[in-house]
């Protein structure tokens, strides 16, 4: 059987990038002369032929958003992304649209003349087709990350003001020793959660301690590992901040199996209030809830009114997160 041409194929014959080929495959203007000559060839070369869908860029009103989530492991059984689905299809069935879903690494075609506008659950291996979405003046809303560099709206959590949340909370029960397990920081979220961290020993005149920082992935795995290290020190934490409640459930683990009493001798503080993750913990979690299925919601409310003209597309929201108090933090004794 004859291998089906695709768009990757078509960028490589004709020596451009993939969101080139979709300029030239939507219609568009923006592409050098030279550019949209290579790829007119390549493709009839190459027999390419697009999705029937990308021809209907006449009607300026298809009724569809399109949903674009980062292709990762295991995601279907992801806390974040079941959020995500959930609260979008809620809020297209509330307002009477279709839903394209595209999950990708970022690589693929993405085929934007099927909808009026495009919500990105993340920006992480995304970044060429936001671009290519903002260069064809298309619509579009980012959740999870929020970016003043970019001309779109993005609909993101407080990271920042949970993690300050957290680790207060831990201060006024006491703690100084306080350790925290960071989320992998090529990540906007994992790096707000750390500047909470930070922020908040700062403001209480508590020393930031190099030996109580340590990275991990948002994984239980790294929180074991890290975990392991934080109860061999010396002086070991009296409380450990984790940037994820599958980390949280992670320390607690190491905890127990090495006979420290959860709170007693150590307060975990976790955040997300994932029932996925705590539902395995020993001890219920302390944790900061943050609102993705609000989240999920707004950034289509907020594409909806971009594509219907009731506001500008470069809005920027930060949604509050709350602290839940459970049983794996207790006062300094």
């Amino acid at each position: 059987m004859d291998k089906t041409i695709n768009i990757k194929d078509v960028a490589k014959a004709a020596g451009v990038s993939i969101a080139t080929v979709s300029r030239v495959v939507n219609g568009l203007v923006t592409v050098k002369r030279g550019n949209k000559a290579r790829v007119d060839e390549a493709i009839k070369k190459l027999k390419f032929r697009p999705n029937v869908s990308a021809q209907r860029l006449a009607a300026k009103q298809n009724n569809a958003i399109g949903l674009v989530i980062p292709r990762y492991t295991d995601i279907f059984h992801s806390f974040y992304a079941l959020q995500i689905l959930q609260g979008v299809g809620l809020a297209v069935e509330k307002m009477r649209l279709d839903l394209l879903l595209h999950i990708t690494n970022g690589n693929t075609f993405l085929n934007i003349s099927a909808v009026e506008g495009v919500i990105f659950s993340d920006i992480i291996g995304n970044e060429e087709q936001v671009d290519n979405i903002l260069q064809m003046d298309m619509p579009c809303v980012i959740m999870n990350y929020v970016t003043k560099d970019l001309p779109v709206s993005c609909v993101g959590i407080d990271n920042i003001g949970g993690a300050v949340k957290a680790v207060q909370h831990l201060i006024d029960l006491g703690h100084r020793n306080i350790a925290t397990i960071t989320g992998e920081l090529k990540s906007q979220v994992a790096i707000d959660r750390m500047d909470g961290y930070i922020k908040t020993l700062e403001k209480n005149k508590i020393e930031k301690k190099g030996i109580f920082v340590k990275y991990g992935d948002f994984g239980r795995d790294s929180a074991i590992k890290a975990t392991k290290e934080l109860i061999r020190l010396k002086t070991p934490p009296t409380a450990i901040f984790a940037a994820s409640d599958e980390m949280a459930v992670g320390a607690i683990q190491v905890a127990v199996e090495n006979g420290i009493n959860v709170p007693g001798e150590l307060s975990v503080m976790g955040f997300d209030d994932n029932p996925l993750a705590i539902g395995f913990s020993p001890v219920a979690v302390t944790t900061i809830r943050q609102p993705l299925h609000q989240m999920a919601i707004v950034a289509t409310e907020t594409l909806r009114d971009i594509i219907t003209k009731k506001i500008r597309g470069n809005k920027k929201i930060k949604l509050p997160c709350e602290l839940i108090e459970r049983s794996s933090c207790a006062p300094l004794t």
